[in-house]
């Protein structure tokens, strides 16, 4: 992991710089590359834009570990809100959610109850619920939850979940996962996790993406792949390609504010895509993360501040 991306993910996590940030003019206008706006009509007229150019959305109202059960129920409703108006304004968006934000950490039933009560509204209005992944220490529980929820005939193909391919433990998860029938999102990971537990070394991910990207596209069920590295992109197109898959067995997935040139390309190519739209007032870990994630974040950054 290089110095940059441990220092960036370590300020992730800095409280006074967070709330200096969320709270300044300037930190939210640094931020709005990469975060639609603050409340769920900015999420939603991104989403609107994103379907003119023929790509689907994922909406992402940002927060995570809250400390109260009235906390959690009130970042449940915000989804549940989403959920109405991508029906009635007929969008190609769905949601993800962060198991943390419902009160996992409080208590697994909480958020267990809150999770079934959005698949509950994903199935009644023909969408789709993501459970996002986070860091390694939740990852057996957040499995265990949408297994379970999946497991529910009437949830069947309403729920999904996030695997990593940093995590030594992918590779059989994604086995088990195909076996019972869930959609998963492929991404590489984006916390600092230890070498016990996750490949240290980038070139080790980047095989172990391609290697359960096949899996995951050899697989009857529609999946996601989270990239936005042109090599791992290149490698599924050109799997897919040599196994007769069809370019609509499956969506390349981006973040939203990344490689625009590249999510046009695709679409045009004939691509499925799907654009990750975070939103909301608790960004700042979110927009580290990505600034972690990738060095040309930060200079595009820097350049916007000399030109403004």
């Amino acid at each position: 992991m290089s110095l940059l991306r441990s220092a960036f993910i370590a300020l992730s996590t800095n409280q006074p710089l967070r709330r200096f940030s969320e709270s300044s003019s300037a930190g939210r206008k640094l931020s709005s590359r990469f975060v639609a706006g603050l409340e769920v009509e900015d999420a939603l007229r991104a989403a609107e834009m994103l379907n003119n150019y023929g790509m689907t959305a994922t909406l992402d109202s940002l927060g995570e570990s809250v400390v109260t059960e009235v906390e959690a129920h009130k970042a449940a409703e915000v989804y549940h809100r989403l959920l109405d108006a991508i029906a009635a304004q007929k969008l190609k968006a769905n949601i993800s959610v962060k198991l943390t934000q419902m009160g996992l950490e409080m208590s697994p039933d909480l958020a267990y109850t809150i999770a079934a009560g959005l698949t509950e509204h994903a199935r009644a209005t023909g969408n789709f619920l993501r459970i996002d992944m986070e860091g390694s220490n939740l990852t057996q529980v957040t499995l265990d939850l949408v297994r379970h929820l999946h497991a529910r005939p009437e949830y069947a193909g309403h729920i999904g979940i996030v695997i990593q391919a940093y995590l030594y433990r992918s590779l059989p998860d994604i086995e088990q996962l195909i076996q019972e029938g869930i959609r998963v999102r492929l991404c590489k990971g984006a916390y600092q996790e230890p070498p016990s537990v996750a490949f240290p070394k980038k070139t080790d991910v980047d095989t172990n993406y391609v290697r359960l990207a096949g899996m995951l596209l050899s697989s009857p069920i529609y999946h996601g792949l989270a990239t936005h590295d042109e090599a791992m992109i290149e490698a599924a197109k050109t799997y897919a390609k040599n196994q007769g898959i069809a370019a609509d067995h499956f969506e390349f997935q981006m973040l939203y504010g990344v490689r625009r040139d590249l999510q046009r390309r695709l679409i045009r190519e004939g691509y499925n895509v799907r654009v990750y739209i975070p939103f909301g007032r608790e960004w700042y870990p979110y927009f580290m993360r990505r600034l972690a994630e990738r060095p040309a974040n930060v200079l595009f950054l820097a350049k916007n501040l000399i030109r403004s």
